[in-house]
């Protein structure tokens, strides 16, 4: 439902969730270790979703009673709910964030779960043609995902550190396509 008031909710994502917002609202994700958060955003319309992941891919289990904890599930849904609130895909810009490796194991290929996550959430968005216009990932932190759907912009917060926003590169706006 549109944000008729004009005044500025803040909306909280939860983990193996999403939310979308009209202009001015705001989402907020909070403890993104290995999951990542995903914020896709049509920059015309103002109008935005953000999503929580914790796992890339559904198929490596037999029940899946959320679809929205996996990458390859919940983008697509993302994507579904904002063309259904008038987006368009040419528009899209995707920003993300997360995918730390919080602990350190013996098997680090098999057991980093944040690596797995951004090389999916990448994997994902190309194949839907969505660009990926700014990423903050990996790493050992844990971090706080905040979308500004009037502005489009990400601000990143993680333990001890200033806020700092999430800024889109140059080049990724010139090729506004993922390829």
């Amino acid at each position: 439902m549109k944000n008729s008031s004009l005044v500025n909710q803040e909306i909280r994502v939860g983990i193996a969730d999403y939310k979308v917002a009209y202009s001015p609202d705001t989402l907020i994700t909070l403890g993104l270790g290995s999951c990542v958060g995903i914020v896709i955003y049509d920059y015309k319309l103002k109008i935005g979703g953000m999503s929580h992941i914790m796992l890339p891919d559904s198929r490596q289990f037999n029940r899946v009673t959320n679809p929205l904890k996996f990458a390859d599930l919940a983008i697509p849904q993302l994507l579904e709910k904002l063309i259904s609130m008038g987006g368009g895909k040419s528009r899209f810009r995707a920003k993300i964030a997360g995918g730390a490796q919080m602990f350190s194991f013996a098997d680090s290929t098999t057991l980093n779960i944040g690596e797995r996550n951004i090389a999916k959430v990448k994997e994902v968005l190309k194949d839907m043609q969505i660009a990926l216009t700014a990423a903050e990932v990996g790493g050992n932190i844990g971090r706080t995902m905040i979308f500004h759907s009037e502005t489009g912009k990400v601000f990143i917060r993680s333990a001890g550190k200033t806020p700092r926003e999430l800024r889109e590169e140059p080049w990724t706006l010139a090729n506004s396509r993922v390829r």
